[in-house]
C-alpha cells in the first residue's frame, strides 16, 4: 500500500424540527469532537452524516478543505477496490448516520430501484437521486419506531377497541376487510396471503386518501374518549399512549390511525430493525446508528408538515404483515472476534459490526476489509493502531479505513476499559 488508508473525519450536521435539542442530542455530544463546533441550547440536533452524499459530505478533520470524496477520487481502486469504485462511479456505497429524534419521524417509505429512478426523472426537485434507500437503525439508547404492518388479527381486534377507525373507514371496506382476512389471517397459503395483502392495501389507502376535516373530526373524538377514560393513557409505548402523545405533536394528523395498523417497536441498545424498500415506518424518539444506501429519497404521507405523496406511498408498499419481533435483525458473531457482533442486512450495500470492549480484554484485532469502512466511537476512551499509527478515540471520534487495512483497537486503560463503536462497510457480498 502507498499509504496508510485510515483517516479522521469531520462530519455534516442537519437541523431538523425533530431533532434532539441542545446536548440532550447524541448528534451535538459526538458532534462536539470538532473544536470549531459549539452546541447552542436551543438549536436541534438531528443527524449527524458520515460519507461522500453531496447533500452533508464529510471532510478531513485534518484537512478541512479536502472532503472524504475529494481523497477517495486521488485512489479509488486502492481506498474502495476496484470493483466497488467501478460498481459506485468511486463513492462510498453508504450512508452512515447518526440520529436523535425528539418527536415523531414521518409515516414514510423508501422506494426500490425501479420507482427511484422513475421518481427521479419526474419529480427531481422532490426526489434528488435515482437509487434505492434500504437502511438499518441500530439504537445506541431506548429507542421506539413504527414499523410494517402488523399481524391481521391485531388490526381486527382495533375495530372493536377504536369505533372511531371504523367510522374513518366507512362500513363498507371494514367489512370487506373482514370478510377477506376471518380463517386467512394467519394462513401461509400463497393465495391467502395475497387476499389479505389486497385487503390491507384498500383499507390502508381509504385511511390515507381520508378528508382531513373528517380525519381531524376522527381524531379529536379518539383523543377525548382515551383522555376521558384514562386507560393506558400514562403507559408509555401502549396504544392509547402513543395515540395521545402523536395528537401532542401533530394534532387531527391521519398518521395517527398508522399506530393501529403498524407494529409498535421498542429497541434496547444494540438491538437493530433492517427497513427494505417499499416497507412504511416512523421513527419515534431516541438515539440511534443508522445506514442505508446512498439516497436521500423519501416517500412521505403522514406525521410531517412536507410534501406527502399519498397516492405513490399507497401503491408502493409490499403490505407485508407479521409481529414486530419479526423485524427485529438479529446480530451474529463477526469472524473470530470475541468482541464484535455483526449486523448483516440482505443487501450488498453495507453491513454493520458493533465492537463493545468492556471486559478483561482489551483489544480486538481486525483482518482488513475487502471494501471501505466508516467508524464511529459511541462510548469510552481508546486508540486504533495501523502499522506504526496511533489514532485516538473517543465518543464522536469518526474514521474512515481503505480496503483491506487491518487494524486494531484497543481500550484506553484508565477509561474502565470500556470502548463501544460501530463500522459499516461494503464488501459485495
Amino acid at each position: 500500500m502507498s499509504e496508510l488508508a485510515v483517516y479522521k473525519l469531520k462530519c455534516a450536521v442537519q437541523n431538523y424540527d425533530w431533532g434532539k435539542i441542545g446536548s440532550e442530542s447524541k448528534v451535538a455530544q459526538f458532534a462536539q469532537i470538532s473544536k470549531d463546533f459549539e452546541v447552542q441550547l436551543d438549536k436541534r440536533y438531528a443527524e449527524l452524516w458520515m460519507g461522500t452524499h453531496p447533500n452533508g459530505p464529510s471532510v478531513l478533520a485534518e484537512q478541512p478543505s479536502i472532503s472524504l470524496k475529494e481523497k477517495i477520487d486521488s485512489n479509488p481502486n486502492e481506498l474502495l477496490t476496484s470493483e466497488i469504485s467501478k460498481i459506485y462511479n468511486g463513492n462510498l456505497p453508504f450512508l452512515f448516520k447518526v440520529l436523535s429524534v425528539r418527536i415523531a419521524l414521518s409515516i414514510q417509505a423508501h422506494p426500490d430501484k425501479k420507482l427511484g429512478k422513475e421518481l427521479f426523472e419526474k419529480f427531481p426537485k422532490i426526489y434528488k437521486d435515482p437509487n434505492h434507500k434500504p437502511e438499518m437503525a441500530i439504537a445506541i439508547t431506548e429507542f421506539e419506531a413504527l414499523c410494517g404492518f402488523r399481524p391481521l388479527e391485531e388490526i381486527k381486534s382495533f375495530f372493536n377497541e377504536y369505533p372511531e377507525l371504523v367510522e374513518l373507514i366507512g362500513n363498507q371496506i371494514s367489512s370487506h376487510f373482514l370478510q377477506v382476512i376471518n380463517g386467512r389471517e394467519v394462513s401461509q397459503l400463497t393465495e391467502d396471503i395475497e387476499l389479505n395483502k389486497s385487503a390491507l392495501r384498500e383499507l390502508f389507502t381509504k385511511i390515507m386518501t381520508s378528508n382531513e376535516l373528517i380525519v381531524s373530526q376522527q381524531v379529536d373524538k379518539l383523543i377525548k374518549r382515551l383522555k376521558s377514560n384514562n386507560h393506558s393513557s400514562h403507559v408509555k409505548g401502549s396504544i392509547p399512549e402513543l395515540l395521545i402523545r402523536l395528537n401532542d405533536q401533530f394534532p387531527g394528523d391521519v398518521g395517527i390511525f398508522c399506530v393501529l395498523l403498524l407494529n409498535y417497536i421498542k429497541l434496547d441498545p444494540g438491538q437493530a430493525i433492517f427497513l427494505g424498500a417499499n416497507e412504511p415506518h416512523a421513527y419515534l424518539s431516541g438515539d440511534i446508528v443508522e445506514c442505508m444506501a446512498a439516497s436521500d429519497n423519501v416517500v412521505r404521507a403522514g406525521l410531517t408538515p412536507k410534501f406527502k405523496d399519498v397516492n405513490v406511498l399507497t401503491d408502493m408498499l409490499s403490505y407485508r404483515y407479521g409481529s414486530a419481533e419479526s423485524q427485529i435483525l438479529a446480530p451474529i458473531p463477526y469472524n473470530n472476534n470475541k468482541l464484535t457482533v455483526l449486523y448483516d442486512p440482505p443487501i450488498e450495500e453495507f453491513s454493520v459490526s458493533m465492537t463493545q470492549i468492556n471486559s478483561l480484554e482489551k483489544k480486538e484485532v481486525f483482518d482488513g476489509i475487502p471494501g471501505p469502512s466508516v467508524i464511529i466511537v459511541t462510548d469510552g476512551k481508546g486508540t486504533l493502531k495501523v502499522n506504526n499509527l496511533s489514532e485516538s478515540l473517543e465518543p464522536g471520534s469518526v474514521l474512515f479505513v481503505g480496503a483491506n487495512v487491518p487494524i486494531t483497537i484497543e481500550a484506553e486503560v484508565n477509561s474502565n476499559n470500556k470502548l463501544n463503536l460501530f463500522r459499516a462497510f461494503c464488501t459485495l457480498k
